[in-house]
């Protein structure tokens, strides 16, 4: 079997977790299984790097801080490296420009483009165990890039999508994927499996056990995965496109702090305004989420929408530049919200989850301000200091035994 298996920050954070990782890999080596390892930076390097950069210079551009950021990974790379050699088994850890990660140009959140697997297979047939700093690429200048929040889960997904790995583990501090957060949540329950849509859904709405690229790229190319502790050596999460067990109504509850809602006042009622508003915001690349358009009275309408807290700076600025609405009465950020969600791919053939759900927040006497829904979910937005209610009490609802 080919394994790709990656470790997050806090499963390589001091000498001793180093170790630990170092004993899952070689067990999995020794069971006869080709392995490829990815590794993000330890505990929190990323964090102490970018804190380095902003005592320099608080506006240093994102080229430069992609030369920063990467070092974080080379190091974990090679300390683990360094750990399985110890234990007489032979290893090489390689950079992301080393085994032809090909990434687009877009600094700081790169998109990867291709992979060279001939350094890959080469290091592989030689039996050698790979550790691969995760997180970054080089783009067609030459230059490192990388990959973003999570940017490590992808690089793993993409590895094994291209060298076709029977299995891809992701190695994190909980044991699987919960049906809420278990450092929060009383009653979280570990999931055995979960699909790949039920997956994004939760990933995207905050859920942070993976990434939503490197899920989104495990279901197009069909990887498996498998969410694992690496403190505990027990069975993780499945990740797949068909779980064997009956479609639960709801798999899952997740929340996201980092939301903010901007409702414009009195925009003129007629036709093209959405358009001219959110068109401005794309080219701003700015991500938008839940959207609410008032029926127009006496010319005028609101619009209301959501974006991520940390755009709303970007959010503002691109507004500005839309002329027409110099005649709006005002234009509102509020970042004192919360997204709460659930999903389930039962939800599609169960009338009156979404009145379950609102029961619920109504009986903890927590309002909601706007509601999004698809076939497997079912987002709110309410006031920030409700969501840890709100959450409890959505899951006892649903999960409670």
């Amino acid at each position: 079997m080919l394994i790709v298996q990656k470790f997050g920050g806090s499963s390589v954070a001091n000498a001793e977790r180093v170790r630990n990782v170092a004993a899952i890999v070689a067990d999995a080596y020794r069971a006869g299984n080709d392995v490829v390892v990815v590794v993000s930076a330890q505990g929190d390097t990323t964090d102490d790097l970018i804190a380095k950069a902003a005592e320099i210079n608080p506006n240093a551009s994102k080229r430069e801080l992609d030369m920063l950021m990467t070092a974080g990974e080379q190091m974990s790379a090679s300390l683990l490296a360094m750990a399985i050699k110890s234990m007489g088994l032979p290893s090489i850890s390689l950079l992301g420009w080393q085994v032809g990660v090909k990434t687009d140009s877009n600094y700081g959140n790169a998109r990867i483009k291709s992979i060279d697997t001939e350094r890959l297979t080469a290091e592989l047939s030689r039996r050698n165990i790979v550790i691969l700093a995760g997180f970054q690429g080089v783009n067609k200048y030459e230059d490192i890039t990388t990959l973003g929040r999570g940017g490590s889960d992808t690089t793993a997904v993409a590895i094994a999508a291209v060298l076709k790995a029977d299995l891809c583990q992701i190695y994190t501090d909980v044991d699987g994927v919960y049906t809420a957060d278990p450092r929060i949540v009383k009653g979280a329950q570990k999931l055995s499996e979960i699909t790949y849509d039920e997956m994004l859904e939760l990933a995207t709405l905050g859920a942070q056990v993976l990434h939503n690229r490197s899920v989104e790229m495990a279901k197009k190319y069909h990887v498996d995965l498998e969410v694992c502790s690496s403190l505990e050596r027990k069975p993780g999460t499945k990740v797949r496109e068909v779980v064997t067990m009956e479609k639960l109504l709801v798999r899952g509850v997740a929340r996201d702090d980092n939301v903010a809602r901007v409702t414009i006042i009195g925009v003129a009622d007629v036709p093209g305004m959405a358009y001219k508003i959110f068109s401005v915001l794309a080219a701003a690349k700015v991500n938008v989420d839940i959207i609410l358009q008032s029926i127009g009275r006496d010319g005028s309408k609101d619009i209301v929408f959501t974006v991520k807290a940390d755009q709303k700076e970007e959010t503002v600025a691109a507004l500005k530049r839309v002329s027409i609405l110099e005649n709006a009465i005002d234009v509102q950020v509020d970042d004192d919200v919360t997204k709460l969600s659930i999903v389930g791919a039962g939800m599609e053939t169960h009338p009156g989850v979404a009145s379950k759900m609102f029961e619920a927040l109504f009986d903890a006497n927590i309002n909601i301000q706007m509601i999004a829904t698809s076939e497997i979910k079912i987002s709110v937005l309410i006031r920030k200091q409700d969501s840890d209610r709100a959450v409890q009490a959505v899951h006892d609802t649903f999960f409670a035994k």
